[in-house]
């Protein structure tokens, strides 16, 4: 094979293995596609070198050739003639590339298997096949390709939520290993035959692996396994070592968690499932009992993901904000109340938790609010984590009677009211039979909502569920498991409330917290929460409460019809404040906020009122069983070793074990065992280390292995047993105490055992290379010189 085929072949497989890490975040076909296109390009350019075809006119028929496979496969409508790109594939490929990006910006991975995406990724995989073979074949500079296959780990690496599996660093890291080799093989093989590096192979193969190539590659493998190795301790670390870019440096023994106007609803759920629940922020006053605090209000649902609506710029805050959208009434008459906020530096945040609806904010220069949501968000990309700020407050407390007699005139906007098209008939059949007993009150079909969610339709709350909230989570999670947490049943009361003729939103913020001292309210990460805001004319957007009791004990008073069914206790007011303007003892917040789901401050599981198991000693009963197991790995691995090797049938490999088993019990002793002696001289060092009536044992041994290494007529089926069990006997009685026992816990033959398979897993790698030599010897009938 010539040594532009074997880099181009190389390319290929480094672009394919480069291209695995895109897996967690495109769905489809594309890796197959994009595998299939790489490979016909990679066949033209080698097609093309063959017929020695000038350099520079080789990459251009690259080209030409990827441009028309992506538009047979994906624009085949725009061809002319059916087979010729013109001008509207350019257009109807520069829209779908439009389309990809928006819903890039839009969707959080895995991105949905749509053909514009689709050919976003196979467009882009391809292409940097092509580059790649242009650096590696045509400018034979193949570890600047290297860069390429970089930029295709990091950037999923980085924007990803959670991160990739460490694991998946290892593919690209592979391929881009076996380019380096294949070039080094093209170089190395014009300065004429290498010298073998290895030792186990035919001197007599055509192509040998050099002791170079054999170096890199153990550098390579090693590499590879300190990569693959090093993200799983990492989390380890103390926080500030490295930096994750989310944390702040106030208080807390865990990362912070960041809240961004990209997509606030994963951003909330990774932080309920992965953060630690560290302390968010504290705030005094406010509604007696405590009151939600929100940040944000996802309005637009497009069937994938609710995010929010596009916004104009904020309004400056110079005093007093717009009054509550949809309110009518006297605001002078409503009373309010003052909150001071301190946020802590372990919530980084572009939005403010703050009280709806708000009337006034301390907090002014760098910050805007939106008229439509009256939420708080920077104005220049900076977070509020450590801030101090005083916020006012509107306390209405809607009627049960006001809110059934609103009267719709319209709709507050152009988003709430929006149900996809691919809403599934199932949900909207599910709905109107769920509302039917409201006889077109909107305000009773909500309660009816409420109502089924709590504890009519049969749901369970668990963060398990990791399927997020578009269109075929929400219906999974209404008609099949009805299992989930509260963004699950936040979405899924809004979406069947739009259903219902209601305008909704989705709020994210926090639960009240917990009361502590002097008035003051501690809210942590976990306390994050989503609820769905419903619009009532007259009153504006009311706060309903679908999630059980299991995470939220009690419903807004002001949800209850007013005739509810007395023998559902789901609708009825609770003594336990969960809203503001509820009454009942503050100190029951703790309990509402308990979430059997979710860590507890001590990070282990609630199972429950608190024992020594789940204080903290089932964490140091883990730790104290995973170190013991750590440490007797090599008693373990020494133990099997030593039982299978006097278990083997008598013949030449049965002695070679037992040989093996006397050096390595030596040197787990501390004695001088040396590599380079004969048997028989290994044989009369023996005889010096032990007692007499073993020494005749240790020369049987010793001249047995000399016979079946060096005698032609030596007997293969020796049985050297009993004698090499009474000399490890004999050894180990003689050894001290200390030496014992240190051979036992920590042998240091094991270190043997470690070098062996860094040994044998490079090797692998030797015969790797060597395979396509090994195939076209095989194929190809050798030359002789004449």
């Amino acid at each position: 094979m010539t040594g532009h085929a074997r880099i181009s072949l190389a390319a290929w497989g480094a672009t394919v293995l480069g291209s695995l890490v895109l897996t967690p975040v495109f769905s489809g076909p594309f890796l197959f596609i994009s595998a299939l296109l790489c490979a016909v390009i990679t066949g033209v350019g080698v097609l093309l070198q063959n017929l020695r075809t000038p350099r520079a006119v080789v990459p251009l028929v690259q080209f030409v050739v990827l441009v028309e496979l992506l538009s047979i496969f994906f624009l085949k409508d725009t061809l002319k003639f059916g087979l010729i790109p013109w001008k509207a594939t350019a257009l109807e490929f520069n829209q779908q590339m439009v389309n990809a990006m928006d819903s890039i910006n839009r969707f959080s991975a895995p991105l949905p298997p749509d053909s514009h995406l689709t050919l976003f990724a196979v467009s882009v995989i391809s292409a940097t096949g092509l580059l790649i073979h242009i650096i590696a074949v045509q400018l034979r500079q193949a570890a600047w390709a290297g860069l390429l296959l970089l930029i295709m780990y990091t950037v999923p690496a980085a924007t990803v939520h959670g991160g990739l599996p460490a694991l998946l660093f290892i593919p690209p890291a592979v391929g881009y290993i076996l380019l380096l080799s294949a070039e080094g093989r093209s170089r190395l093989s014009r300065w004429g035959r290498r010298i073998s590096g290895v030792s186990h192979l035919d001197a007599a193969e055509p192509v040998e692996a050099s002791a170079l190539g054999q170096a890199g590659r153990r550098i390579g493998l090693s590499v590879v396994a300190l990569a693959a190795l090093l993200p799983a301790l990492l989390p380890a670390l103390p926080e500030g070592v490295i930096g994750n870019g989310l944390a702040g440096a106030g208080p807390g023994s865990g990362f912070g968690t960041s809240i961004s106007s990209t997509d606030p609803m994963l951003d909330m759920a990774k932080n309920l499932k992965q953060g630690d629940n560290v302390v968010a922020l504290t705030y005094r006053g406010g509604p007696s009992g405590g009151t939600y605090l929100r940040l944000t209000a996802l309005d637009l649902f497009d069937g994938n993901t609710w995010r929010i609506s596009p916004r104009e710029d904020g309004h400056k805050i110079n005093g007093d904000l717009t009054p509550p959208p949809g309110y009518i009434g006297d605001l002078s008459k409503v009373p309010e109340t003052k909150m001071e906020i301190d946020v802590t530096r372990n919530f980084r945040s572009q939005f403010v938790p703050v009280p709806y609806p708000l009337h006034s904010i301390s907090l002014k220069r760098d910050w805007r609010y939106d008229a439509g949501a009256l939420d708080i968000v920077s104005a220049g990309g900076q977070v509020i984590a450590g801030k101090k700020y005083s916020a006012t407050s509107y306390d209405l407390q809607p009627t049960p009677d006001q809110l059934s007699s609103a009267v719709f005139t319209g709709q507050p906007d152009q988003y709430t009211s929006a149900v996809p098209q691919r809403t599934p008939t199932e949900i909207k059949t599910l709905t109107d039979k769920i509302i039917a007993g409201a006889n077109g009150n909107k305000f009773e079909a909500a309660v009816l909502l409420q109502q089924w969610f709590r504890s009519g339709g049969g749901f369970t709350y668990s963060t398990e569920n990791a399927r997020g909230s578009g269109m075929k989570a929400i219906s999974d999670f209404l008609l099949e498991n009805k299992s989930g947490y509260c963004e699950q049943f936040a979405t899924g009361m809004a979406l069947m409330a739009r259903i219902a003729g209601i305008p909704s939103r989705v709020g994210i913020g926090f639960l009240p917290g917990q009361s502590g001292k002097d008035g003051q309210y501690t809210v942590r990460m976990h306390d994050m929460h989503a609820w769905p805001e419903l619009y009532f004319q007259g009153t504006g957007w009311v706060r309903f409460e679908p999630t059980p009791a299991a995470r939220v004990a009690t419903t807004p008073n002001w949800t209850v019809a007013p005739s509810p069914d007395p023998t559902n206790p789901s609708t009825a007011p609770s003594t336990a404040p969960s809203s503001p303007g509820a009454t009942g003892d503050p100190g029951d917040i703790s309990r509402r906020n308990l979430d059997p789901n979710l860590p507890a401050d001590s990070g282990i599981p609630t199972l429950n009122s608190g024992n020594w198991w789940t204080k903290g000693g089932g964490r140091a009963v883990g730790i104290g069983a995973g170190v013991i197991l750590l440490i007797s790995i090599p008693w373990m691995i020494r133990s099997l070793t030593r039982r299978r090797r006097f278990a083997r049938e008598p013949g030449r490999a049965s002695a070679e074990g037992l040989w093996a088993e006397i050096r390595d019990t030596s040197r787990d002793l501390g004695l001088d065992w040396s590599d380079v002696s004969t048997p028989r001289q290994t044989g009369e060092w023996l005889v010096s280390q032990l007692p007499a009536e073993t020494k005749p044992d240790a020369l049987r041994l010793a001249r047995g292995i000399e016979a079946l290494r060096y005698a032609g007529d030596a007997n293969p089926t020796v049985d050297l047993t009993s004698e090499a069990a009474a000399v490890r006997k004999a050894l180990w009685s003689r050894a001290p105490r200390r030496r014992r026992w240190r051979a036992r816990l920590l042998p240091p033959s094991w270190r043997w055992y470690l070098n062996r398979g860094s040994t044998e897993a490079s090797d692998l790698l030797d015969e790797f290379d060597l395979l396509l030599a090994r195939l076209r010897s095989l194929v190809l009938p050798r030359r002789h010189a004449n």
